[in-house]
């Protein structure tokens, strides 16, 4: 289905053509297209050990040399796996955009509202820890990494479409609540900017990989916290945020980041990709609960 109202359609025939044209040493491998939740990208799996990303929405363009440049450097200071791009491809067979291939990485999503096992809990805060920990210097800005009030245009007119769906008076309070915290103030930091349950990869209850890292970038660390709700127990949010050793602050703008995306997915998305709607009201609801016991 499609997510968008000017994305690009694309197939394996055209993915088969491209690989003919580009890489013609892949071009005789099986192609299946991914059944995924992302917005960004069609995925094709191409035999056994490869996925072929080609973006679907022009704000998607130009993601892949972003992985090329950033992503050897990142991976092997992280705990899991990424998908380090191993080629890139161009436009051509009337397909505007670079594209890239990648390895593929086995795993499964969490599922939306599951409790995380501890072990899971534990591979999260290793994996977050690690990533703002990294001192690999002239990182680009990250969108995600940007301040709080960066989603307020679209959070408030998200709220004005969800009148009726969700309680907008509790989340139109707990926004207003997160928008007065103190900005950041320290030194930008490595985020991957997206770390929703679509975007985790697991085996059992431990964490393989993380994938789509087309927001990566520096900035404000709060962005990634909004694993914390999109995931994490109470308990284990905790934990996490004890681990961590996050601010008040940055507690603050994190369940702001992770309320804002709920909302803002949530009305964009809820006829046409299910799974992204269902993490989006459970985002809601565990910021509103989560504030409710504070």
């Amino acid at each position: 289905m499609r997510m968008h109202a000017d994305e690009l359609d694309t197939d394996a025939t055209l993915v088969r053509r491209l690989l003919e044209a580009q890489f013609p040493h892949w071009a005789t491998l099986p192609i299946e297209r991914v059944a995924s939740s992302g917005t960004d990208n069609a995925l094709y799996r191409l035999g056994d050990d490869l996925v072929a990303r080609l973006p679907r929405i022009h704000w998607a363009a130009g993601a892949v040399d972003n992985d090329l440049r950033w992503l050897p450097a990142l991976a092997p200071l992280l705990p899991v796996e990424i998908p380090v791009p191993l080629a890139k491809g161009t436009p051509g067979e009337g397909y505007p955009w670079d594209w890239g291939i990648y390895p593929w990485l086995d795993g499964e999503n969490p599922t939306v509202g599951r409790f995380a096992a501890p072990d899971l809990a534990r591979d999260v805060t290793a994996f977050v820890q690690a990533l703002h920990g990294i001192e690999v210097p002239g990182g680009p800005p990250a969108r995600r990494g940007a301040p709080l009030t960066f989603q307020d245009k679209e959070a408030r007119a998200a709220l004005a479409v969800l009148r009726g769906t969700i309680d907008t008076d509790a989340a139109t309070a707990a926004w207003d609540a997160a928008l007065g915290t103190p900005a950041w103030s320290g030194p930008p930091v490595w985020v991957h900017g997206d770390l929703l349950n679509g975007n985790l990869l697991l085996q059992g209850d431990r964490l393989r990989g993380v994938i789509d890292w087309s927001g990566v970038g520096v900035g404000d660390p709060a962005c990634d916290l909004i694993v914390a709700w999109a995931l994490l127990t109470p308990d284990a949010r905790s934990r996490f945020r004890a681990e961590l050793c996050i601010d008040d602050a940055t507690w603050a703008r994190g369940r702001g980041w992770a309320l804002s995306v709920g909302l803002i997915a949530l009305p964009y998305y809820e006829q046409t990709n299910p799974v992204l709607a269902a993490t989006a009201r459970h985002l809601i609801r565990e910021v509103l609960a989560d504030r409710a016991d504070v």
